[in-house]
């Protein structure tokens, strides 16, 4: 069939709804409901994301043009990934606690530990502080053996950076090079930034 403004064939073109960007911020509020639904693993059995592109989307297109990452689809990506087969495990977490207008206090840091399927470990954890970076300490099972700490950050000074069409690579994963594996103690250490989401895989 032919292409026509209105579409191809009987099948219009559907007009640009929804088409919503999503923030830094939005994206550790993401990261931090990744968590929750992980913490209740034994109760929510399946979750899912009903838009993929473009309409309320983690991935952005332009018709003829190219295709970027939302903020939102790196804690998703990563989380899936090294989750997925995994067994969620219920951490013991003491954490300052910081105000909030509508809810009171609450932990300042919210986290939750999976034993991967291949039998390494994922730690992710949120920063909620607007201000203050958090030193999160992570103390392995007695016994345990690491060969590697590899740990990921989504932040940005600039609570409201998005990534768009002219600057699709703003609000990414970094290396969080303050991770640090001290074998005496059998302690992993990472520093925090405010209003962050991370990710630590540990071998």
């Amino acid at each position: 069939p032919s292409k026509t403004p209105e579409g191809i064939g009987n099948w219009p073109v559907a007009p640009r709804l929804l088409e919503d960007i999503y923030t830094a911020a939005d994206a550790v509020v993401f990261g931090d409901l990744m968590i929750t639904l992980l913490k209740n693993a034994d109760r929510v059995h399946a979750a899912s994301l009903a838009q993929l592109v473009n309409v309320i989307a983690p991935i952005m297109t332009e018709p003829g043009g190219p295709a970027w990452r939302q903020t939102t689809f790196y804690p998703f990506s990563l989380t899936a990934r090294l989750a997925k087969g995994g067994t969620v495990l219920e951490p013991k977490l003491a954490a300052d606690a910081v105000d909030t207008p509508r809810f009171g206090e609450v932990d300042g840091v919210n986290a939750v530990a999976v034993r991967c399927a291949d039998g390494s470990l994922a730690v992710f954890a949120v920063n909620r502080s607007l201000d203050e970076a958090s030193e999160f300490e992570i103390k392995l099972p007695e016994g345990a053996e690491v060969a590697s700490v590899d740990a990921r950050t989504l932040h940005d000074d600039d609570l409201f950076a998005a990534n768009t069409l002219d600057d699709q690579n703003r609000v990414t994963l970094h290396a969080n090079e303050s991770a640090a594996y001290d074998a005496e103690t059998g302690t992993v250490r990472v520093s925090l930034p405010p209003v962050s989401w991370n990710a630590l895989h540990i071998k």
